[in-house]
């Protein structure tokens, strides 16, 4: 039998396979290049970047949790021209997508970005993390409230030509609400989910272990709400969706292709094995051969309920 096709395409952005990684997890790709073959992925996502370079938040900002990892990190980050200058030559001689992550603190702040990134050839497409305060609004997270999203997802729409994805946040009561507000403003894709916001205590000292007193949680204790979020948007949207969320394995990754995503990110698994990515991609490969699946495809939304 002929070896299965695990290609897929993300609105246009066309990928060897249906394994990115997640950004944060990756640092700009060239961290993780002895540890792995980059052209074996399906595409390379870049932590996140603003305008300007960002220290991040002060220590501690990582803790692990059961099931997982909370991290505070702050979003530090070299900032668009640094990576421009700094991390780009790398990435231009890998063969595989590359995909900004960006975010910002203002809607003016996301336009600017969108048009830098624009004009990068090298660049395949954009997602943009929502879960951001808008700082010109008293805090509100953008991700949080369909109208601020949609305003933030038009706004990049309309700076760029080039793919856009929406990562969503699940700390929402109703995530297709979000999902849908964002395709209506212009996504061409939507990934999900990023982390849920949680927190440790250090009993002896009674106070918070993070420095910043909540974090992001991440890894294989969020997967049952991902799987569950993925599904739902799923059935409500039309656009391919990335599905995220305690991927550690190939298993994990074909249970949220299963539930309607067109590709998976790997994050938290970096962190335990710097080669996961590869090895979830060539564990999907082995499952589609054994059970004689000639394309990835037919497992997208193959999920019976």
């Amino acid at each position: 039998m002929a070896k299965p096709d695990l290609s897929v395409e993300i609105s246009g952005i066309k990928l060897r396979n249906p394994v990115m990684t997640a950004s944060g997890t990756f640092g700009y790709g060239k961290e993780f290049s002895q540890y792995l073959d980059l052209e074996k992925i399906g595409a390379i996502i870049t932590k996140g970047l603003s305008l300007r370079p960002k220290a991040g938040n002060p220590t501690p900002r990582i803790v692990e949790t059961p099931g997982g990892m909370l991290n505070a990190i702050g979003l530090q980050n070299v900032g668009i021209d640094a990576f421009i200058q700094e991390k780009l030559p790398f990435l231009r001689t890998v063969n595989t997508p590359v995909i900004v992550n960006l975010y910002g603190n203002t809607l003016e702040e996301y336009g600017a970005l969108a048009e830098k990134l624009d004009r990068l050839p090298e660049v395949a497409g954009l997602e943009v993390n929502i879960s951001c305060p808008n700082v010109k609004q008293g805090g509100i997270v953008f991700g949080t409230d369909p109208a601020a999203a949609a305003e933030v997802v038009g706004l990049v729409r309309r700076s760029t030509s080039k793919p856009l994805i929406v990562k969503l946040s699940p700390n929402v009561t109703d995530i297709v609400r979000m999902a849908d507000a964002c395709v209506s403003a212009g996504a061409d894709a939507l990934s999900l989910i990023n982390t849920l916001t949680g927190m440790a205590i250090d009993l002896e000292k009674r106070r918070p272990v993070l420095a910043n007193v909540t974090g992001g949680l991440s890894g294989p204790a969020i997967k049952p709400v991902a799987l569950r979020m993925v599904w739902q948007v799923s059935m409500a949207v039309t656009v391919p969706i990335i599905g995220i969320g305690g991927i550690m394995s190939a298993t994990d990754a074909l249970e949220f292709i299963l539930a309607g995503a067109t590709a998976v990110q790997v994050g938290t698994a970096n962190f335990l094995d710097p080669s996961a990515a590869q090895t979830v991609a060539a564990g999907i490969e082995d499952y589609l051969a054994k059970n004689g699946i000639g394309h990835i495809k037919e497992l997208i939304g193959a999920l019976r309920v």
